[in-house]
């Protein structure tokens, strides 16, 4: 046996660490917290919907400090939101959900380091074996054009692969507000977006700010950035 692979759980021991844990949850968490169970049993008002890559180490919950309830999660493969009409699937559906029937005020588009999505865009010949995948992340190009056109600017970004995620998010933004919901509430003012990019090994959040065509640290001095649009009408 490979030595290296010694330290790998079997199915069955991986799938016995997860039904522990439930376990421990149903035990020891969900009795502190059943009043908190109780009022959400028949409603959720969450706070703002988060889109993330469905990558494991990404926990929106732990990343923000926030309880059962809070978030509205969305997660997919390199944090994707397709242009709406293009695919109406999963993430379209959920948008329209959280706006309209959720009344959500805030949506955060998060990308992460270390992204094997973002990696696979930089390196389509790794997704030949994984056609639907490769389908799915043509929703990245645009940030791979502007990756691929401005590559003297990549000194700000610390390499290539982080340029594009930060891109990347960017980019789904901008598809983000082509689905009607979500447009007429922003021309309103009464939805504001958001982009972030997460470092997994720092913990640090750098977010979209629109005003400066930049990304800034979240908890950074000044105000917060945000990338929403300025709105334009007037909700009464």
């Amino acid at each position: 046996m490979n030595e290296k692979n010694m330290n790998i759980p079997s199915a069955d021991d991986a799938l016995q660490q997860i039904v522990d844990g439930f376990k421990r949850f149903r035990k020891d968490v969900f009795p502190e917290q059943e009043e908190l169970f109780k009022k959400l049993a028949n409603a959720q008002s969450p706070r703002a919907m988060f889109i993330t890559c469905a990558d494991s180490r990404i926990v929106p919950e732990l990343i923000t400090q926030s309880s059962p309830g809070d978030l509205f999660v969305t997660r997919n493969v390199g944090n994707v939101v397709p242009p709406y009409g293009q695919m109406n699937g999963g993430v379209s559906t959920a948008i329209e959900y959280a706006v309209s029937a959720l009344g959500v005020q805030h949506i955060i588009v998060c990308g992460h380091s270390d992204c094997g999505a973002m990696k696979a865009v930089l390196n389509p010949a790794s997704l030949e074996k994984m056609p639907t995948v490769k389908a799915w992340l043509r929703h990245a190009e645009i940030a791979k054009t502007v990756v691929a056109d401005h590559q003297t600017c990549e000194h700000n970004h610390d390499g290539e692969l982080n340029f594009l995620t930060e891109e990347n998010v960017v980019a789904q933004l901008t598809h983000l507000q082509t689905h009607p919901s979500v447009a007429s509430r922003l021309a309103s003012g009464q939805l504001f977006i958001h982009g972030w990019v997460y470092s997994i090994e720092t913990s640090e959040i750098r977010a979209y700010d629109a005003l400066e065509g930049r990304f800034r640290p979240l908890d950074g001095e000044g105000p917060m950035p945000v990338a929403t649009p300025r709105a334009r009408l007037n909700s009464n």
